[in-house]
């Protein structure tokens, strides 16, 4: 169902990203669970009181009550959300719409395989790398809490935690390969694939802050990832993940559609 030269080839262009991304996920997310502390959580909540809506828009609450808190409220607001998301950006634009933009995509459909498996390969591209950062973030977390806190982490509940994580930047990714399988040219392809994940990720920004501004919480995806709600097992934070599971399905699914009907003009 894949081309496995197109998929290593591919693959050996996200190494970079990857290594980059999980870099900057590693050094943040060793230096916040070693912040786990009665004095230095102190501090940062005396900052978050002088700074109550700067601090809430990127998810971060005060007083966390055990280790796991503490990690939703420094690391589930910003730093997982922004930078797999990022990656999902680059190397969505980068699949298809690069390919045929630059006009090399007649390589690829003049070869004896067909533009569905073409399209199904840079999917399998793209969730390959998401899996890979998502995963990698989960050992960094599991390995700095074992070392600096043995046994004070629920290790299922960050299981399913990262679970949700997963499926909301396998949304995102649908988003920006469905994007790169529309448009052609890649100002477009970006615009949308990546337009789109920030301006929500803005709007929930001025949902977390509160007041009036909560309200546009009900028009942005980012909202059906609740991490608050996920550990705690609230059904609607299940279906909430549930829901971006099969948001991503049917947008990969689509992509893949337009890319094997539309047409290159190559």
């Amino acid at each position: 169902m894949i081309n496995i030269a197109l998929y290593k080839h591919e693959m050996k262009g996200s190494i970079k990203l990857l290594i980059i991304f999980g870099t900057i996920i590693t050094m943040y997310v060793s230096i916040i669970i070693n912040m786990y502390n009665p004095e230095m959580m102190k501090t940062l909540d005396g900052f978050i009181e002088v700074m109550p809506e700067l601090m809430a828009s990127v998810g971060m609450k005060a007083n966390a009550t055990n280790l796991l808190g503490f990690m939703i409220s420094y690391l589930y607001g910003f730093i997982l959300l922004i930078f797999p998301m990022l990656f999902c950006i680059l190397r969505g634009n980068a699949l298809i719409a690069k390919y045929v933009d630059k006009g090399s995509m007649v390589s690829l459909v003049a070869a004896p395989v067909k533009r569905h498996i073409i399209a199904f390969t840079q999917m399998k591209v793209l969730i390959s790398g998401i899996l890979l950062l998502v995963f990698y973030s989960t050992i960094v977390e599991l390995v700095c809490t074992r070392i600096g806190f043995p046994e004070k982490l629920d290790i299922i509940a960050l299981l399913i935690l990262n679970g949700g994580l997963l499926c909301l930047h396998l949304f995102i990714g649908g988003i920006c390969f469905l994007s790169s399988c529309i448009f052609s040219d890649t100002k477009y392809s970006v615009a949308f694939g990546a337009g789109i994940p920030i301006f929500m990720y803005v709007l929930q920004m001025l949902a977390n802050v509160g007041g009036s501004a909560e309200k546009v919480k009900y028009f942005t995806f980012f909202t059906l990832f609740n991490p608050d709600g996920i550990i705690v097992g609230e059904s609607s934070a299940i279906v909430g993940i549930f829901t971006l599971f099969v948001g991503a399905i049917i947008l990969y699914i689509l992509g893949i559609i337009v890319f094997e009907r539309k047409d290159l003009y190559i």
